[in-house]
């Protein structure tokens, strides 16, 4: 037996008009709180919020961010601002003028050796100032 496989699925059915069920809703709900407004409220207090209501349910209605609805958006960000984060940071030891290093027995160690690699006294130079520096840059990676 053969099925036929549904194509364009992300694509929404248009109901009313040229709107689909969601952006009727979400502009039926708009026009209906600065109804709301324009019937209980003076008129210059009617005109303040009813375009921040106005424009917020039209970016609901018709705006996309990077291809995604504006919905999606808020989502993620009222995620971020109320979630709870992680911060990771690497700790660092006080200079020798702040007093005792107190360093815990799991902490790993900071400090690089260099081994002998050779009689060459400027090789052995380079070589060390090469590892500080990829240890300075992964500092600022870190970052």
């Amino acid at each position: 037996m053969r099925y036929q496989v549904p194509q364009f699925i992300e694509v929404e059915d248009k109901i009313f008009g040229p709107l689909t069920l969601k952006q009727f809703i979400y502009l039926a709900g708009g026009a209906g709180l600065c109804l709301i407004f324009f019937s209980l409220l003076p008129l210059y207090i009617t005109i303040t919020l009813s375009l921040p209501v106005a424009g917020f349910s039209f970016a609901l209605a018709f705006y996309e961010v990077n291809g995604r609805p504006f919905l999606n958006s808020i989502e993620h960000a009222f995620g971020y601002f109320v979630g709870s984060k992680l911060y990771l940071w690497k700790q660092r030891l006080p200079s020798a003028g702040e007093g005792q290093v107190v360093t815990p027995a799991s902490a790993p160690s900071t400090t690089i050796t260099v081994p002998k690699l050779s009689d060459s006294r400027l090789k052995d130079l380079a070589w060390s100032l090469n590892i500080k520096e990829r240890a300075a840059l992964t500092d600022i990676k870190n970052i």
